[in-house]
């Protein structure tokens, strides 16, 4: 079994990683911090992933967050995803919300730690994976709701 982590580069999924790496000392389990990059420069330029004048790079982009997982989690393991199936119909937050629960799944999560930027400020708001990602029923979730 394994220990989701969405990172996303907050302090929230910071914390959550950090969480996520305390419960594996005493559950055995592997943590795995998955960065989802989609293919929009514009979600990346609103997430401060990158500056204007920089490109957009995925591949550039999840290497700076695998870092950044490294110096918080050194024992965790890390991957990263581009939305290859966009819905045209869909946002970005719906890709990356359905990319999450698609790797739990994979990956047979029993526990996906949530801190990303908006988890922990309402139950609910339009711009969080978290309510999405908790609705599953075939993992716990631990919604982490201070840095």
């Amino acid at each position: 079994m394994t220990l989701l982590v969405p990172f996303d580069g907050s302090a929230l999924s910071e914390a959550a990683l950090e969480r996520a790496t305390e419960f594996a000392e005493f559950t055995g389990e592997d943590v795995l911090a998955l960065t989802v990059v989609p293919d929009e420069p514009e979600y990346a330029l609103s997430r401060n992933w990158v500056d204007p004048e920089d490109p957009f790079d995925p591949d550039d982009i999840a290497e700076r967050f695998r870092q950044r997982v490294v110096d918080i989690a050194p024992e965790a393991d890390f991957r990263y995803e581009v939305p290859d199936d966009v819905s045209s119909m869909a946002s970005c937050t719906t890709d990356v919300t359905r990319t999450i629960r698609a790797v739990a799944h994979e990956v047979d999560a029993s526990v996906v730690f949530i801190g990303s930027e908006n988890a922990g400020r309402v139950s609910s708001p339009v711009s969080s994976v978290g309510a999405p990602v908790s609705e599953d029923p075939s993992y716990d979730v631990y919604i982490t709701r201070h840095a």
